[in-house]
């Protein structure tokens, strides 16, 4: 191809070159911002929760809400279930992430708490009776203390199960043989059938201090059959100590009622907490993202819903099933990871990478510009050509010719080297080859001034020999 051409065909190629730059660094900026998008899209856990209308229902419902108008880096879906039992089990199926169950029930294997939904207290107390109208004396509860219950029966409020492996529980630590005691079970909404039944000799509730069901059933069985004894729960410490699931605490006094004070004094008892659980394969930084927001939102609905309230973080300070998740505790206990300390491998992992892409891209620079470096190698060596073109040239005229193609080169090569086409050493070695040219230009313009004779005499042994 005639210098000429090639000169010519150039600018073409660049702007080929151009596209194809071009097109590169839109697939690279799609590519991340798909990525950043892909990143910054808040991670959906899915809880089990139930039953429907329950009380935990309505909590979970809310935080639902509240994670999705604060648009944060968790959302949540409830799962509604027939009761924490199937809660448990979805979740122990990988079919949730989350759930929320009693900690006392059965647990899935790797099950952690991440939060406290709520505290239940065991509330146990029994009918005074009614005085008999022609008697000034008081009448006296037929059981006084747990130790009584032997032979007799208690009301549970509740249908779970758990409740009366709870009041199991509690016989066994106070020194009561369970089989001696029969049980009743009366749904949260049977309240006036529990106080009706005549053949019960107490009632036992599980649920938090300020629980509307257990109120409403002291007080209506107050009403029917007497004034409240309740019972006190004498080994608690005992029976939290054999049964870390179970906590030894105290019904502060008069809770249930100011006047007349329901308690009279305080009474021991134990407590069972209501979780909201996770998988131990749950990440530490989900768990924990979770945790904040959770406490983020927690005063905002509880105007909503009063039951939002009782949620407490859990006690990370000693021994408790199940244990805490290790997200949750890193939050508690602030040694939650710094972002550095989160992503430290990945920066250096990102740093080899770029450094890789940048080694990628300079290959493919030096393969697309391959022709400009090829046409740059024609141009050097066009112009030796030319070097030995101006010392057998015998006019100014093609001294003035080849010095034109020579500006087009240059020209073109200049454009080259701004384009990135062509490397630093590259255009040293094209100034050394201009040099030699702008020399021999030099010489045949002095030659030709000074007149044939000094042109022969320049030209030496050659035109000695030819006399």
């Amino acid at each position: 191809m005639p210098p000429s051409d090639a000169v010519r065909s150039t600018p073409d190629r660049r702007q080929r070159r151009l596209l194809i730059l071009l097109a590169m660094g839109f697939v690279a900026f799609g590519t991340a911002a798909a990525a950043l998008f892909y990143v910054l899209q808040p991670e959906t856990l899915r809880i089990a929760i139930g039953p429907a209308g329950s009380e935990d229902h309505h909590v979970i419902e809310a935080i639902a809400e509240a994670f999705e108008e604060e648009s944060r880096t968790i959302r949540i879906l409830p799962i509604t279930t027939a009761g924490a039992t199937e809660s448990l089990a979805l979740m122990g199926a990988g079919k949730t992430d989350l759930a929320v169950g009693r900690g006392d029930l059965a647990m899935p294997t790797g099950a952690q708490t991440l939060a406290v939904l709520r505290k239940n207290y065991v509330v146990l107390w029994s009918p005074s009776g009614r005085a008999g109208k022609d008697t000034k004396k008081k009448a006296r509860a037929k059981i006084a203390e747990i130790a009584d219950l032997a032979e007799h029966k208690v009301g549970i409020i509740g249908k779970a199960g758990a409740n009366v492996a709870l009041l199991r529980t509690i016989l066994e630590g106070s020194g009561v043989q369970p089989d001696k005691v029969a049980t009743a079970q009366f749904g949260t909404e049977e309240i006036e059938k529990l106080w009706q039944d005549t053949t019960l000799d107490a009632y036992l509730a599980v649920g938090p201090l300020d629980s509307k069901i257990t109120a409403e059933a002291i007080a209506a069985t107050s009403r029917s059959r007497g004034a409240p004894k309740f019972l006190s729960v004498e080994g608690s410490e005992a029976i939290a100590l054999r049964r870390p699931r179970y906590e030894a605490e105290e019904i502060p006094a008069s809770v249930f009622n100011a006047n007349p004070a329901w308690p009279e004094d305080k009474v021991d008892t134990i407590s069972v907490n209501h979780l909201i659980l996770g998988t131990k394969e749950l990440s530490e930084a989900k768990a924990g993202a979770f945790y904040r927001q959770l406490f983020a939102v927690r005063d905002v609905i509880t105007q909503r819903v009063a039951g939002t309230a009782h949620i407490m973080k859990p006690d990370t300070e000693k021994e408790v099933e199940p244990s805490v998740h290790r997200g949750a505790a890193a939050v508690i206990n602030g040694t939650e990871r710094t972002f550095l300390d989160k992503y430290s491998d990945y920066f250096w992992f990102a740093l080899l990478l770029l450094s890789g892409i940048g080694s990628a891209a300079a290959w493919l620079r030096r393969y697309l510009n391959r022709d400009e470096r090829d046409d740059n190698t024609s141009h050097r060596n066009r112009i030796l050509a030319l070097v030995s073109g101006v010392r057998e040239t015998q006019s100014e005229e093609d001294l003035l010719t080849s010095q034109r193609e020579v500006d087009e080169i240059i020209t073109e090569t200049l454009k080259c080297y701004d384009d990135g086409a062509i490397e630093q050493e590259d255009l040293a070695a094209f100034g050394l080859v201009l040099d030699l040219f702008d020399h021999a230009v030099a010489e045949k313009r002095a030659a030709l001034a000074s007149g044939p004779f000094d042109q022969g005499r320049t030209q030496g042994p050659s035109l000695a020999s030819r006399r």
